[in-house]
């Protein structure tokens, strides 16, 4: 690994998209098309890969099941074939989870698999307190170094005041922080922990996907000793952005280029916000309490001849009622923000070989 461009990539910020898990008729793992998911997303021009999180289904690490280890190195073997051509290795994200026995031992995997930072959740922990989380933080972190997430509740995540995030900047092995609260109140708290902590060297990530690109062009200042101190969230490691992915790095792009511009931000993108929240709304079913929303990314794919179906690990997971009629109506409000085009051009290709 080159380590440099490696922290350049991550500090400058990129698209991370959370990578789908790829099932036959039979909920078996499909290979052509778990690799077919890794070529589209790595020729849509994202920066990296986040593998074995919630997109990817926790399911993965059920025995008998037993997949954490075998959809890591696969797409680990389709980044090692891109990075061949590419000056700037591709990021590898592991999603880790569990108590720190667990924890521990899937960060090993990821890190002998040639992933450069575990994606840390704490839904496993949910009653324990501020020292057993930070503890927990630091066992894994001697492992690999760390992508923080603070996870919305009402997918499984824990409500992690600022005192937590203040603590966990103090770790040496920290390299990033995903924030996907859903709430504006919690997104600061990490914010400003950052900040506070003197950190420039911790990037920051939305995952925020209710507010996806108005994070990515605001200024976030804080008084530090007297001091202003503006922070930007860089990039973004999104479920979301596993679908029209082209077209969602093309929306980074130019979130960058309105945040580097320091200039008035154009209605167009304040528009581009509000169409993007409400595709999201659609593809996570917000409106059944997320219950469809793998599935959502799912269909979409499915659409566009990447799955063959939407299947899960766990047969329950379908998409809710109307919510295929409401992708129906996304595609119909928003065909600029889809890159079927691009998918139906380069399909063949991805899945063959």
């Amino acid at each position: 690994m080159n380590s440099s461009l490696t922290t350049r990539t991550l500090q400058q910020g990129t698209a991370i998209p959370a990578h789908p898990l790829a099932l036959t008729s039979a909920r078996k793992l499909d290979e052509r098309r778990q690799r077919a998911l890794s070529r589209y997303y790595i020729a849509s021009g994202v920066g990296g890969l986040a593998v074995g999180v919630h997109t990817t289904q926790f399911e993965i690490r059920e025995p008998g099941i037993d997949l954490f280890q075998p959809v890591l190195e696969l797409a680990a073997e389709e980044m090692n074939r891109a990075d061949k051509t590419r000056v700037a290795p591709l990021l590898r994200i592991a999603g880790i989870c569990g108590e720190t026995s667990q924890a521990t031992r899937e960060a090993a995997i990821a890190r002998d698999a040639g992933y450069h930072f575990g994606l840390l959740s704490l839904s496993a922990l949910k009653s324990v307190d501020e020292n057993k989380l930070i503890n927990h933080c630091k066992a894994v972190s001697e492992i690999m170094p760390v992508f923080g997430f603070y996870l919305q509740p009402d997918v499984g995540g824990r409500l992690l005041p600022y005192s937590f995030w203040r603590r966990f900047c103090e770790i040496e092995n920290v390299a990033a922080i995903k924030m996907a609260p859903f709430n504006r109140y919690h997104t600061l708290d990490v914010i400003r922990a950052v900040i506070e902590s003197g950190r420039e060297d911790i990037a920051l990530y939305t995952g925020n996907d209710d507010n996806i690109v108005l994070d990515l062009i605001t200024p976030f200042r804080f008084q530090v000793e007297g001091k202003l101190i503006e922070r930007r969230i860089v990039g973004g490691l999104l479920g979301h952005w596993a679908v029209w992915t082209q077209k969602a790095v093309e929306i980074l792009k130019k979130c960058q280029h309105v945040a580097a511009s320091e200039t008035a931000i154009p209605l167009s993108i304040l528009h581009r916000n509000t169409e993007v929240t409400d595709c999201n709304a659609v593809l996570f079913d917000v409106a059944n309490c997320y219950q469809g929303c793998i599935p959502g990314i799912h269909e979409i794919l499915r659409r566009q001849g990447l799955l063959e179906g939407i299947w899960c690990l766990n047969p329950k997971e379908n998409l809710s009622p109307g919510q295929a009629a409401e992708i129906d109506r996304i595609y119909q409000a928003y065909p600029h923000l889809n890159d079927d085009t691009f998918v139906a051009e380069h399909l063949d290709d991805w899945l063959s070989g």
